[in-house]
């Protein structure tokens, strides 16, 4: 070996080492972007689940005041029906 001469697995690692390194960093960046992406399609599936029970309870609250109006309606009827009687008692 002459004073040339550069040992092989030197020359090995000064090249292999940052190539490794960028494929480390790659891999992390991937694995970090795929982990974000399951959380967003999880946190989407979460609120559309939120959206259909808020769209169940909407239709549930307004069949709801469609019956309060009806039985207003029957009370008014009624009261009206009070107060035509008391008229001609007075």
């Amino acid at each position: 070996m002459g004073p040339g001469d550069v040992p092989i697995g030197l020359v090995m690692f000064v090249v292999g080492a940052p190539i490794m390194a960028v494929m480390m960093i790659f891999a992390m960046w991937f694995a970090g972007r795929a982990y974000q992406a399951r959380l967003k399609a999880a946190a989407n599936g979460e609120y559309q689940a939120l959206a259909n029970r808020m769209a169940a309870a909407q239709a549930e609250t307004t069949a709801s005041l469609a019956m309060m109006k009806a039985q207003l309606a029957d009370i008014g009827a009624s009261l009206a029906t009070v107060e035509k009687v008391l008229k001609q008692v007075g």
